[in-house]
């Protein structure tokens, strides 16, 4: 077997971790089972992430990638909700329980919390950001709602049903409620 460096060596690792995650929980994350995931050693692992949050965030940040695509359906309604839907959908997969772990370890682990509120520092504005411009291009939404806490509002109000309810999912008609009673008259009352 040819000796893996470099970017090869660091994608197999992240691989490992991400699927260490996934199989075990953050709980279960260790230096040593992703390098043995990884075949390779601790060393090369530490030599790329100083330690477990480190690693962990980064695990759950290459299992994210692939959920970044945003709708345009052509309608503010349509793309909120199906944003919504998707993090709801989410929130209740396995990809949310690694969330959801990651979320109740950082409450014992500054390190990590540390790196969760860094990764996620914008709560999202971007894409928030980004339904919202296409909305006001589109004449739907006056340019004035294009605020980063503006943007984010549904997405905390549906993180807020999660705690609230105690539940890894949101019923479908809270989320038509936090767009149509809540997110939508905010937006356009921002005219």
């Amino acid at each position: 077997m040819r000796r893996r460096r470099g970017a090869a060596l660091e994608d197999a690792i992240l691989q490992a971790a991400a699927d260490e995650l996934t199989a075990s929980g953050y709980a279960g994350l260790t230096m040593e089972a992703v390098a043995r995931r990884a075949g390779t050693n601790k060393n090369a692992v530490y030599r790329r992430w100083p330690g477990r949050a480190a690693l962990g965030v980064a695990a759950y940040r290459r299992l994210t990638v692939a959920a970044t695509d945003i709708p345009d359906t052509g309608s503010l309604r349509d793309d909120v909700l199906e944003l919504l839907r998707r993090v709801n959908r989410q929130w209740s997969s396995p990809l949310g329980a690694v969330q959801r772990d990651l979320f109740a370890a950082a409450a014992h682990d500054p390190d990590l919390l540390a790196l969760i509120r860094e990764g996620s520092a914008d709560a999202g504005s971007t894409l928030w950001l980004t339904v919202l411009e296409r909305a006001v291009a589109r004449g739907e939404a006056p340019a004035a709602a294009l605020h980063p806490r503006v943007a984010t509002t549904a997405i905390v109000l549906l993180r807020n049903e999660y705690v609230t309810r105690g539940e890894p999912t949101a019923p479908d008609e809270a989320l038509v409620e936090i767009v149509d009673e809540i997110y939508l008259p905010l937006i356009r009352g921002r005219g």
